[in-house]
């Protein structure tokens, strides 16, 4: 082996190692901040020029541009890294270096916080790399990547359900992964959060007083997330929302509505009798029941 071609593959072990290292325990603070000042990356051409990386890429040396890209890797120099990983791939399609330099240079994009290129690489990257080494490291940053473009509660959840997934498949197609429990309460965050959201949509109804729609979205809160930290909240706007969908109806609807009220008020004072709300209730019941009384209505 030349010299040249010994230390390239000494850069890529190296690099492979690294990646192996630093996928080991994704976590939520997988991204932080080096502390360390970042290496300085010079190339110089046979002459003595030091190359840019646009002059690299452009260079027309595959052995070059691949070296290059694993010393700004390692340098965590990512958009340079991966600039020039993405330069070399048509030269080594069909190599074994191929599925390496796909995989770096998704990493490279993940690195500098780019999940949604990321995210199109390593996609493209399962499809084709199946039985490559680098394919469970890659699953595992392509969830990351949905949680980390996961918005908060208050926006549309479908990535952060997308991630739930993403991290559950991982769990189950490699359950001895060190990643493991830190996917687990990842999975628990991103539940939480869905649980906070279900309850926002249902409360929004109830404020803007569309109030049937509020007790079906309220419900279906409860029902999907039966352990949510709302529930009281939940329970005491139901029987809000019934006491006033029943009293703003017209009377034809009135009685099977105010029997509605009353089942959601036995049902939290059941659940929760030191509540400081069971006054209020208490009134709203009143209500009903002279309501029911008054037209001779069996409770």
């Amino acid at each position: 082996m030349t010299g040249k071609f010994l230390k390239i593959l000494t850069l890529l072990i190296c690099s492979i190692l690294l990646a192996g290292t630093a996928m080991a325990t994704v976590t939520a603070g997988d991204l932080a901040e080096s502390k360390a000042k970042r290496e300085v990356v010079k190339i110089f051409s046979p002459e003595g020029k030091r190359l840019t990386v646009h002059q690299i890429a452009k260079s027309g040396e595959p052995d070059l541009i691949y070296s290059s890209a694993l010393k700004y890797y390692e340098a965590e120099r990512w958009g340079k890294s991966a600039e020039l990983f993405d330069a070399c791939r048509a030269y080594f399609a069909g190599s074994i270096r191929e599925d390496s330099i796909a995989f770096f240079s998704a990493r490279s994009k993940f690195k500098e916080r780019d999940y949604s290129e990321a995210t199109v690489k390593l996609e493209d990257f399962r499809r084709k790399f199946g039985r490559s080494v680098f394919l469970e490291d890659a699953e595992a940053m392509l969830a990351m990547c949905s949680y980390y473009l996961a918005p908060g509660p208050s926006r549309d959840q479908t990535v952060t359900s997308q991630a739930i997934v993403a991290f559950s498949e991982f769990n189950e197609r490699y359950p001895n992964s060190k990643r493991v429990e830190a996917f687990k309460n990842l999975i628990e965050e991103l539940t939480e959060r869905l649980k906070e959201k279900s309850y926002i949509n249902a409360y929004t109804y109830f404020k803007i007083q569309r109030y049937k729609s509020a007790v079906i979205a309220f419900r279906n809160a409860l029902k999907q997330f039966p352990e949510t930290h709302h529930h009281e909240d939940i329970l005491y706007y139901i029987s809000v929302s019934s006491y006033r969908l029943a009293h703003n109806s017209i009377e034809s609807k009135q009685a099977e509505r105010y029997l509605d009220m009353l089942d959601t008020y036995y049902s939290f004072i059941e659940t929760y009798p030191e509540s400081k709300r069971c006054k209020e209730l208490e009134r709203y019941a009143k209500e009903a029941k002279d309501y029911l009384d008054k037209n001779n209505i069996k409770q």
